[in-house]
């Protein structure tokens, strides 16, 4: 590693870049989040409106605009496509991890620094969640921002991007920068921060960043947008299951073991070190990084609705302290045999390998190829981590974990998505329906495909319901087999199956 920050820069971009534009759009929206946020953006460029985002021809409470926004002025700039859906997506992803690095590098040297903007770029839910067209990154990115701003007391910057994260996902983002600081405050005593924290031209700044949009909406619209933004889209899903399969309370435990990975085998013993053998000048902010972590975690744990990538802003926190860690270790070379390290990559990334293998196995074996090379990648990095750390050459056991990630990368986006891909996108069906479609019949489609299809097909569809079916005259269907399996013979051998691609069929009723 190097000292030299400008060069640190251009290496964060160079690998970062190639990590989240690499086959970023060659392949199709998949079903059902990200034509969700292609649509809606489509839909703000069509009907000439940047306040009320619609879906579908009518009005949508369900995020925040700025999302829909980045994507708008992507479509406007590179054409409607699935490059410029996920771009905003990449180009934030960037920029967090050059905002980790030089808030990390501050506090605690340039070598820490770049070992957690890359330890960031190069765990799995953070990239795959780059290379999306969804909201979570931006989130993600104000949120970062935010709370390393608090940390070092630019306090303006502070309220500026907790109004931001306010415009991207609603009320989280203002309650987690809020709750993270004063759980910290709480358990530092430093209550005091708050005299210095310039509060009133705070909450200008943060209402002047965050508010306008709800108040437009709220004028617009009235109590239907309160309703159904606050009522159901933030306190009903945190109470109630959205997804009932993963209420279970240890949901985030795997995710976070395959979503940080090959990370996760380095951060426990990173988080122990931190809170037990720091220098004082590190401890009070690998503190902060670490309750910000936890709050993340256990607040969703507590939350009844559980994504996948709800806990991606533990992410930037821990990969601050991991590259804290790895600085540790480098400079203390001599001693440094943390054998902990590769021992549990040892474990956790060869669960990893074969559970690639096994997966493509018993799923799909076109995965094959790119499974094997996925555990020949892992079972090299493990030996070479053994190796290295062996003879005390920590960074370069680093180093070498980087580089197979960046290989698994082009693995993934050229041997596993695109031959999976299609069982998770209407791209192909659509192409099928505009060849067939007489331009006038009724068009009927289920929950789940509706976004691709009206992205993909330029109809926005009626959403499909059992009545459907008894429709007089002619009308199209796009569905899923179990979806119509369960129809009397007698119904079924009035309808025609005219084109079908990977478990989705186009039936038409004469």
């Amino acid at each position: 590693m190097t000292d030299r920050i400008s060069f640190g820069t251009i290496l964060i971009i160079l690998i970062a870049a190639f990590v989240m534009f690499y086959n970023l759009g060659g392949i199709p929206l998949l079903d059902p989040d990200e034509p969700v946020y292609a649509e809606t953006a489509k839909e703000m460029l069509s009907h000439n409106d940047f306040v009320s985002p619609r879906i579908y021809g009518e009005y949508w409470y369900d995020k925040p605009p700025m999302y829909y926004w980045l994507v708008a002025a992507s479509f406007k700039l590179f054409g409607v496509s699935e490059f410029a859906a996920r771009l905003p997506s990449a180009v934030l992803a960037i920029l967090c991890a050059l905002y980790v690095y030089s808030a990390s590098s501050r506090m605690f040297g340039n070598r820490a620094g770049l070992a957690g903007a890359l330890i960031l770029v190069t765990s799995i839910e953070y990239f795959y969640l780059g290379k999306a067209a969804v909201t979570d990154i931006t989130l993600n990115l104000f949120l970062t921002v935010a709370l390393l701003a608090f940390l070092e007391k630019r306090y303006y910057l502070f309220y500026i991007c907790a109004g931001l994260a306010t415009v991207t996902k609603g009320p989280v983002g203002f309650l987690f920068p809020g709750a993270i600081i004063f759980i910290y405050m709480l358990l530092t005593r430093s209550f005091h921060l708050l005299r210095e924290m310039k509060i009133p031209a705070g909450i200008v700044l943060f209402a002047l960043a965050g508010l306008p949009w709800y108040i437009a909406m709220y004028a617009i619209h009235g109590n239907a947008f309160v309703d159904t933004f606050l009522g159901f889209h933030n306190i009903t899903r945190f109470t109630s299951p959205e997804h009932p399969e993963g209420v279970l309370w240890y949901y985030f435990i795997p995710v976070f073991i395959i979503g940080f990975m090959p990370w996760t085998a380095i951060v426990i013993q990173s988080v122990w070190a931190a809170l037990t053998d720091s220098q004082p000048q590190h401890g009070r902010p690998l503190l902060f990084l670490i309750i910000w972590a936890a709050f993340i975690f256990l607040f969703f744990t507590a939350s009844r609705t559980k994504l996948v990538s709800y806990i991606l802003p533990m992410y930037p926190p821990l990969a601050m302290v991991a590259g804290w860690y790895i600085d540790r270790l480098a400079a203390r070379r001599r001693n440094a045999r943390p054998f902990a390290w590769p021992l549990l990559f040892t474990v956790l990334g060869g669960l990893f390998a074969a559970g690639a293998v096994y997966g493509a196995r018993q799923a799909m074996p076109a995965l094959l190829p790119g499974a094997y090379l996925t555990a020949a990648v892992f079972v090299v990095m493990i030996i070479g981590t053994w190796f290295f750390v062996a003879r005390r050459e920590t960074e370069r056991a680093f180093w070498l974990q980087i580089a197979g990630m960046a290989v698994f990368v082009v693995i993934l986006m050229s041997l596993l998505f695109p031959p999976a891909a299609p069982a998770f996108h209407t791209r192909d069906l659509a192409k099928a329906f505009t060849a067939h479609y007489d331009g006038k019949s009724p068009v009927y489609v289920v929950k789940f495909l509706r976004p691709g299809f009206s992205f993909y097909a330029g109809v926005y569809g009626t959403e499909l319901t059992p009545d459907h079916w008894k429709t007089p005259g002619k009308a199209y269907f796009v569905v899923r087999p179990a979806d119509w399996e369960w129809l009397p013979e007698a119904d079924k051998r009035k309808l025609k199956v005219l084109a079908t691609a990977d478990e989705k069929l186009l039936i038409v009723k004469q």
